[in-house]
């Protein structure tokens, strides 16, 4: 086996020409991305097979990795038939005053979504490493925690901190129960060297001290009893006290300043899909112009289209004239959003699905030419009545080169669960292109918005329908008055509003939103609603499949 040499900052790769192995192969253990969760996935799936516990879904892998990118790794075997994950493991950073503290699993990984990650925290925190049980010949584990001890060097972090399994504790204490009468009694024999432990022996092999054992640290993990023990490995290079006053900087994968234009829409007749590109058309180029990150549109806006109709069109034909729109109509956004240089947020678009189903879908280009859709999860009832709408199934935060965000259209503004499963994925910013009818509607979407704004700590934008559709059911009025809404606390606007337009007017609103004082809000603002959240008493389950 050749020794690993070192390629960039947050990858190693290594040859692998062992007997074992047939022919030669790679391995390369790297950051993980977005693009990894299915793998990861199926990875924990096999390393866990038979122990009870039960596999991270896919929003809080995202999560993971779009709160602190740099702390997650995976390890993946090259060979001629293609490539694999066969090593993964998860980390953020944490103040020692929070993990140096006995806790459980759920109240320091924020339920799995890395949500306590702290960018000022001065211990690296160990949330997870498994590793597939058809490789553990190849010390994969070692490599991980290899890497995991490069970051914290590189970062000046004292440490890291981490709560460890014990496979064999079950076994332990059922086969012999003279032998040991305790789990502490077991550990005890680990770290005497009387006993060997798959996990901890190997962690102690790795300069880990254990601090005390955590009862109730993982209730799932039958094979531990659900216990954890509570280990510390202290950096041997941290710096002095003079050096630790320092300013740290980690990260910097994202931008400080984000700049969003939201597109009051005015609903008027048009007389061809040509002349309807050429309005979007119009405001891409004037929010590009002015250097914007983001243009939103809002709900509904391409109704407008049925406007061409001499007469008003029953339901299923309006839904059925709309789907052939779909297309055409994501493919000039993409096109707007490559040409411009410029993050579109596509209102949304009722759509016939391919099985049947008619759904709201807000279609995001981005500029980099990748298209995301988020459906709408809760319809209203009108729209039930009117287009027969079904609620998606998804929510997903969506990567972006500013940052992770979310959509939520309209109506799923007014259930905070939403908003709170897409921040605890990363997103710091949720656009929410809307469409009411009169200034009651308006008011129970901007108020729930300002909520989601408070209580996620997080920006939210609104874009919103103004002016008529005669001849189009259900869109006869508007009533909107776009803005851009923030926290309340020091680092923003004084009444949580970073920009708004006048009611029911044809207009754009700009804003610059600071992403390093979203960070500074969550970590050490008068409030602090992220990090108080009380994991130990309730928690939202995001079902997935």
């Amino acid at each position: 086996m050749h020794s690993p040499t070192r390629t960039d900052p947050f990858t190693t790769t290594s040859d692998l020409s062992d007997p074992a192995i047939d022919g030669l192969a790679q391995l390369t253990v790297r950051n993980a991305t977005p693009r990894d969760v299915p793998a990861i996935r199926a990875l924990f799936a096999r390393a866990y097979a038979g122990s009870g516990v039960t596999s991270y879904t896919a929003s809080m892998l995202r999560g993971q990795i779009n709160k602190f990118a740099e702390g997650q790794f995976v390890a993946e075997y090259q060979e001629e038939e293609g490539s694999r994950i066969i090593g993964f493991c998860s980390s953020f950073l944490i103040s020692g005053n929070a993990a140096l503290k006995p806790h459980d699993w759920n109240w320091i990984t924020g339920g799995g979504y890395a949500s306590r990650h702290d960018p000022d925290g001065d211990y690296l925190y160990g949330m997870e490493v498994c590793v597939d049980p058809d490789f553990r010949g190849l010390r994969i584990g070692q490599r991980l925690y290899d890497e995991r001890k490069k970051l914290v060097q590189s970062l000046a972090l004292k440490g890291i901190i981490y709560g460890g399994r014990l496979p064999s504790l079950d076994d332990a204490l059922t086969r012999d129960e003279n032998r040991y009468e305790s789990p502490q009694a077991y550990v005890d024999a680990v770290v005497e060297g009387r006993e060997r432990d798959p996990v901890l022996t190997f962690q102690l092999r790795n300069d880990f001290h254990v601090i005390g054992l955590m009862p109730g640290y993982w209730p799932e993990d039958k094979q531990s009893r659900g216990y954890g023990v509570h280990l510390l490995w202290r950096n041997p290079h941290a710096p002095d006290e003079e050096e630790e006053a320092r300013a740290k900087h980690y990260g910097g994968r994202i931008m400080d300043t984000v700049r969003v234009a939201t597109v009051q829409y005015q609903q008027r007749r048009v007389r061809s899909f040509d002349e309807f590109l050429d309005m979007l058309r119009y405001f891409v180029d004037v929010t590009a112009d002015y250097r914007a990150d983001f243009c939103v549109f809002p709900e509904l806006f391409s109704l407008q289209l049925l406007s061409m109709e001499d007469q008003e069109l029953s339901p299923a034909e309006a839904i059925e004239a709309l789907t052939r729109y779909t297309d055409p109509i994501k493919d000039a956004l993409r096109e707007m959003a490559m040409r411009y240089n410029i993050n579109i947020i596509g209102g949304s678009h009722p759509t016939k699905m391919d099985n049947g189903r008619v759904e709201n879908i807000c279609y995001i280009c981005l500029r980099d030419g990748e298209v995301h859709e988020q459906a709408k999860i809760h319809p209203t009832p009108n729209e039930v009545y009117w287009w027969n709408i079904e609620g998606g199934n998804e929510l997903a935060a969506i990567n972006t080169d500013c940052g992770p965000i979310g959509v939520l259209i309209c109506y799923d503004a007014e259930f905070p669960e939403l908003a709170r499963h897409l921040v605890d994925q990363g997103a710091n910013i949720i656009f929410v292109p809307f469409c009411t009818d009169e200034r009651q509607s308006y008011l129970r979407v901007r108020y729930c918005s300002q909520a989601r704004a408070v209580e996620n700590q997080c920006y939210v934008v609104l874009s919103g329908n103004c002016g008529n559709l005669p001849n189009v059911a259900n869109m006869d009025i508007q009533y909107a008055q776009s803005c851009i809404l923030t926290p309340c606390d020091f680092p923003f606007a004084r009444d949580g509003i970073a920009a708004d337009t006048s009611p029911n007017v044809e207009t754009v609103a700009f804003a610059d939103l600071g992403l390093k004082a979203l960070r500074e809000a969550r970590n050490a603002g008068t409030v602090q609603n992220l990090k108080d959240r009380r994991h130990d008493l309730y928690t939202t389950i995001w079902r997935e499949g």
